[in-house]
């Protein structure tokens, strides 16, 4: 499978997550049936910041670190538009974690 083809099945997934939740890089990558590809979700939503359909924001580390935010134009932009859908971040960490989180389907 090429990465293209990879990504634009990450993308698929990252714009499904509804608005004030949160998924993580490894439960895209094991709705995709490769589970051991959490990295690659990562390169996947780093590459997608020319797409403003892909809210990449949504997508934390599976202890609900914003990892991905140096990726951001300006610092903070990962949390304020996370904070701006009502989840609450301390520490570059979303507070009530499973509360706001979403496990995506099992793509076929």
């Amino acid at each position: 499978m090429s990465n293209d083809n990879f990504f634009e099945r990450v993308y698929i997934i990252a714009k499904q997550i509804p608005y004030g939740k949160v998924t993580s890089y490894g439960a895209i990558a094991k709705a995709l049936g490769t589970a051991r590809s959490a990295r690659m979700v990562g390169w996947a939503m780093n590459a997608s910041h020319a797409k403003n359909d892909i809210p990449a924001h949504r997508v934390v580390n599976r202890n609900g670190l914003l990892t991905g935010k140096f990726h951001f134009d300006g610092t903070n932009l990962m949390q304020q538009l996370l904070e701006s859908e009502g989840i609450l971040i301390v520490d570059n960490q979303i507070v009530d974690f499973e509360k706001h989180f979403w496990t995506p389907d099992v793509m076929s």
